[in-house]
């Protein structure tokens, strides 16, 4: 049987109203009144009728998290997190994969239906802030470096200090030669450039030379694309002595490259990733990474949404930055 408020009204020996201001949060209602009304919903295992709440807002109860790519582990386990967190509000989430293409984004910056979400959680790699200026109606917050003081909520990491950070742990460890896998130069690889920002400046602070030589490109992101570079790398004869790889999967196509190649980690070549995916806490040697909190970036991507949905659509965009942390692991540090 499912229970009614009229049902929990009636146990705590309140009005309708007063336990409908308990569900919803509103403060003004007094303690001793509240803790009975919590415990007759517990008694009674009331749930809101979720359906009916949002149709009185005009609302679905649906928001989507558009992502560039879901074979991404970084994104898998980020959407995870922002699945999490829009349950505890009674939302459920539409994941759509983007492809990192314009039209996509725009797409899903649109709102990918008319009446079909209440709000967007978007990474765009193609979009511009002009682009996103010229949408209106779906709340949106952004997340990744595409698009930096836009005209939507936007939550980020300190890509350069997360990047200095971990090239500086690898010059710690006594290592000179450190190559850098992952650099882009299309307009799409703003994450790429900052975190290469971060590795020359690690570089410098130490008095090291930045060498072309040991930057190697990566179209994608992926595990193929990290072996191939590492590949490159070494056949260029600038052995280096430890690799900072823009991000996990990278750097375990690396691994991999340099497995074949008989070249011992970190022993030979100490290796870094950043995003600490699952992944690089099974490989053999685990991996030392950057481990941004995937949670936290989506629980403020989730609260920034909700405030938009709940409050004021017209108050000036906020930038939220989330905590990272360097994670040593056996790849750099026996």
């Amino acid at each position: 049987m499912r229970h009614r408020l009229k049902d929990v009204a009636e146990r705590a020996g309140v009005s309708v109203k007063t336990v409908s201001n308990v569900v919803n949060g509103y403060q003004h209602v007094r303690p001793d009144t509240r803790a009975r009304v919590e415990r007759a919903i517990a008694e009674l295992n009331y749930r809101p009728n979720l359906s009916a709440r949002n149709l009185r807002k005009g609302r679905t109860g649906v928001i989507a998290l558009a992502v560039p790519e879901l074979d991404i582990p970084y994104f898998a386990e980020l959407a995870r997190h922002v699945v999490t967190a829009a349950a505890e509000l009674g939302w459920t989430v539409l994941i759509d994969q983007t492809g990192g293409g314009r039209e996509q984004e725009h797409k899903a910056a649109s709102g990918i239906g008319d009446h079909l979400i209440d709000g967007l959680i978007l990474n765009p790699l193609a979009l511009t802030a002009e682009d996103l200026a010229d949408l209106d109606g779906t709340p949106l917050v952004l997340l990744g470096e595409r698009v930096d003081h836009g005209p939507a909520d936007h939550v980020v990491i300190d890509n350069v200090a997360a990047a200095r950070e971990v090239t500086a742990h690898l010059v710690a460890l006594g290592r000179r030669r450190i190559a850098a896998i992952g650099a882009q130069r299309n307009p799409e690889g703003a994450s790429a450039r900052l975190r290469l920002a971060g590795y020359a400046a690690a570089l410098d602070d130490a008095g090291i030379g930045y060498d072309e030589r040991l930057v190697a490109p990566a179209r994608g992101w992926h595990r193929a694309d990290g072996a191939a570079a590492m590949r490159d790398l070494l056949a260029t004869g600038v052995r280096p002595d430890a690799v900072f790889c823009f991000n996990d999967t990278l750097a375990l196509g690396a691994l991999r490259a340099l497995h074949e190649a008989g070249l011992r980690v970190p022993a030979d070549v100490a290796v870094a990733g950043f995003d600490d995916i699952e992944d690089g806490r099974f490989s053999i040697p685990t991996l030392t990474t950057i481990a941004p909190d995937k949670e936290r970036i989506a629980r403020l991507a989730v609260e920034l949404l909700a405030n938009r949905l709940d409050g004021d659509r017209q108050a000036p965009p906020r930038e939220l930055s989330a905590p990272y942390r360097l994670t040593p692991r056996e790849s750099t540090t026996p």
